[in-house]
């Protein structure tokens, strides 16, 4: 009788990335493959790649080198953004047998009869125009919260960006299926799901295989709010132009959506919004923060922003600067801009040499550090409930109340996965939150 095969995967990239990871996994699952931890010996690797970064390009090689090293004669296959924009490119890179695009890497098992290593990797490769077609996806198994893909593609021609030319157009999966993937997630006892896709806020457009919207992200939060089992539901990265005052009131008002909001800025400057076609200005921005402030003023709102985009004067950076100080938000996530193949951005003129990009990244990345400390300083004191996670780090649990704040208390096993009802009292020298428990820590609310 033959061994069953193994197969490892590791994920590259967004929430996006990770929902789709899991369930081409369990594709793998009803084919009769064992999983396994991505540092163990594996037949086959399976890596799903990311090229919002130059980082995230480079890191491929190093991964690939990673499971060259667990079994040199493993297969190894790529899959996601980088292997849509970049097939060839991966394809030579020495230890890759395969390589799929955007629509057959949700076939990947049907590419699998011959595992023997190839001289050079074989691309199967659609182009971008035909991946116009929806698959649902969401992850499970793999952490406490669950990430669930409601939309896929974009319709957004932004300068610096190559998402469009990696998956797609905007479309969207159909308000039924997207429900009962929900169900499904709240069965398997995980307590939070978080929506993604590449522009959620455009979800409805091509649900059912045509332009026009069936249904509008408001409706989509509605509906969910409405389903039986699920303790919470995060909204993951939104545009502000697409983040309506209707579904800020009803966040607010919500059995189960929790105050927390990504939004991405990229520059406070409406120059650049405009060179970098952003479809909105600064002033639209500050409505949105001030709207989620007014009726939510303990919610957590994190924001992108981009530093060394071609033409960022040092007054642009300092407008970008100033303007976050000023606002009232959490935290920042701070990108390095870096050319793209294929985008408008990389043809432009004023580029910022690579010091200044990393000196300015590094102004954001502390600012985002004063940030994240007022917000939490303003959360003391205050009673939340908090969802624990399932690892151990040197000997501490982490959690994060609804609001996202990241709590930490000793490692107790009997914690993970469960919701409590805390007090939360100090911040360490860590910068994490210390809490007292209101209730006894058996009663699980």
């Amino acid at each position: 009788m033959n061994a069953r095969k193994k197969v490892a995967f590791y994920t590259l990239g967004c929430k996006l990335n990770f929902s789709e990871t899991s369930t081409i996994a369990r594709s793998f699952d009803s084919e009769g493959f064992d999983r396994v931890d991505f540092s163990e010996r594996a037949d086959i690797y399976v890596i799903n790649t990311c090229s919002v970064t130059e980082n995230a390009d480079k890191r491929f090689k190093t991964i690939v080198k990673q499971a060259q090293k667990a079994n040199p004669e493993a297969f190894v296959a790529a899959i996601g953004c980088y292997a849509q924009l970049k097939p060839e490119a991966l394809a030579d890179v020495n230890g890759v047998d395969l390589v799929l695009g955007a629509t057959e890497k949700f076939k990947i098992t049907d590419y699998l009869n011959d595992l023997t290593k190839n001289d050079f990797g074989e691309v199967h490769s659609c182009e971008i125009e035909d991946a116009d077609f929806y698959v649902g996806s969401y992850s499970i198994g793999d952490r406490t919260r669950a990430f669930l893909k409601v939309q896929d593609g974009c319709d957004y021609k932004c300068t610096y960006c190559t998402i469009p030319l990696a998956r797609g157009i905007s479309r969207s999966d159909t308000l039924d299926n997207v429900l009962k993937n929900a169900k499904e997630i709240s069965e398997q006892n995980i307590k939070e799901i978080v929506l993604t896709g590449v522009n959620i806020g455009d979800y409805g457009k091509g649900e059912f295989g045509n332009k026009k919207h069936e249904h509008t992200f408001y409706e989509l939060v509605q509906a969910l709010d409405e389903v039986e089992g699920i303790e919470r539901l995060r909204i993951s990265s939104i545009e502000p132009n697409l983040l309506k005052n209707k579904t800020i009131d009803f966040v607010s008002s919500s059995k189960t959506f929790v105050p927390h909001f990504h939004i991405p800025l990229q520059s406070g400057s409406n120059d650049l919004l405009k060179l970098m076609r952003r479809r909105y200005l600064r002033e639209l921005y500050v409505d949105r923060v001030n709207k989620i402030k007014q009726v939510m003023p303990h919610a957590c709102i994190g924001v992108d922003v981009i530093v060394g985009f071609p033409g960022e004067t040092d007054e642009h950076f300092l407008e970008t600067y100033n303007f976050l100080t000023e606002l009232d938000i959490s935290y920042l996530h701070v990108f390095t801009y870096s050319e793209r193949d294929n985008t408008l951005a990389a043809e432009m003129e004023g580029v910022v040499s690579k010091n200044v990009r990393s000196k300015r990244s590094k102004m954001l990345r502390g600012l985002s550090v004063k940030k994240r400390r007022a917000f939490y300083e303003s959360q003391i004191g205050t009673t939340r409930k908090v969802l624990f996670e399932g690892e151990n780090k040197e000997g501490y649990i982490h959690g994060f109340t609804e609001n996202y704040v990241k709590v930490k208390s000793p490692w107790n096993p009997e914690l993970v996965n469960t919701l409590h009802k805390v007090e939360l009292t100090t911040i360490d020298e860590g910068g994490l939150v210390r809490f007292e428990f209101v209730k006894k820590t058996a009663d699980i609310l």
